[in-house]
């Protein structure tokens, strides 16, 4: 793919702004009129509203992130300032910037947050047809008392949680996640105790929630599509966890071997009505020991073209020189 700045070839960027850190002395989500003015700013009315609708300030600051990474996108991608970045939805419901002199999506992007993660995946400049985007982010820790709770009260145990969630998962990934998938990732389990046992079948457990997420979101279509239980992603496996969170996932020379202590999965096999999926290019990557990302594109046009992009490492963003870019381009 080329850089941003050669705006004569396809670009993919994919994208992260880490909000926890952000404005600690908002402890209510009302401050944030105070202490993200700066950033609020920069939004139309009807986002700032939506921002501040939030009752947990953690979930407003991920609104806000999402919000401006959009933005961002259109103008940094597109010669578009960051005034007509107008976003609409589509007859799915889903976030697009049209252009509106032709009418197409000069750039298509999706966004997701988790924990205080919010991440864009997005293509421009692909005039060969439609570029489809998804993106999930999840975090194994957050989550984790509750789920850890639900298993040991559960009298069916971890078959019994896995049930719980049945109806957006395929047959056979139910099966798999019961009954197979310890002894099909060796390494899964990282200790003796009993919680250790839980937390591998959990990282498995969300590592297939991204997976699914990343796919639907790439067909515009949300949990409710009436086709959920005919997708399904055969014996996978999550990612290694790094060894923290500012260390890198190890990329793999390799990208046809996934080994057991993989970082980064690339191969896939996905079966939709029982069909092989052989059109959608995906990562599922490591962040740290709890979050991990999953990633789709799709060119449905030329299937080469996205198979052929390569998904890497995220780039983080840092707030203050996002709100100076877009006061710059104004």
């Amino acid at each position: 793919m080329a850089s941003p700045s050669n705006k004569k070839e396809p670009v993919l960027v994919q994208w992260i702004l880490d909000t926890r850190p952000w404005y600690p002395e908002a402890t209510q989500t009302k401050q944030l009129e105070t202490h993200a003015s700066r950033a609020l700013s920069l939004l139309p009315e009807s986002e700032r509203a939506s921002v501040l609708r939030y009752f947990h300030v953690r979930d407003a600051k991920m609104s806000l992130a999402s919000h401006l990474l959009k933005h961002y996108a259109i103008t940094k991608l597109t010669p578009t300032p960051w005034s007509a970045t107008t976003i609409t939805r589509n007859s799915k419901t889903k976030p697009v910037y049209l252009d509106l002199s032709t009418g197409q999506e000069p750039v298509s992007f999706n966004v997701t947050h988790q924990a205080g993660l919010v991440a864009l995946v997005a293509v421009a400049n692909y005039h060969l047809g439609q570029a489809d985007t998804g993106v999930d982010v999840v975090c194994t820790s957050e989550r984790r008392d509750r789920d850890h709770k639900l298993i040991l009260t559960d009298p069916a145990g971890w078959p019994g949680f896995v049930d719980m969630h049945a109806d957006v998962f395929g047959p056979g990934e139910v099966t798999y996640l019961k009954y197979r998938v310890l002894s099909a990732v060796p390494g899964l389990v990282s200790g003796s105790k009993p919680e250790d046992l839980i937390d591998g079948k959990l990282r498995a457990f969300y590592a297939l929630w991204a997976l699914r997420e990343a796919y639907i979101k790439l067909t515009g279509e949300a949990l409710l599509a009436e086709w959920l239980r005919e997708l399904e992603f055969v014996s996978f496996r999550p990612p290694r966890p790094t060894e923290a969170w500012e260390v890198p996932a190890r990329e793999d020379d390799n990208d046809d071997v996934d080994t057991d202590t993989a970082q980064v999965i690339r191969k896939f096999d996905i079966r939709f009505r029982g069909e092989k999926v052989e059109d959608v290019k995906m990562c599922l990557r490591s962040m740290g020991p709890d979050y991990m990302i999953a990633t789709a594109v799709r060119t449905p046009d030329r299937k080469e073209d996205a198979l052929g992009w390569e998904l890497g490492p995220y780039e983080f963003l840092e707030l203050d020189e996002l709100l100076d870019f877009a006061e710059a381009n104004r």
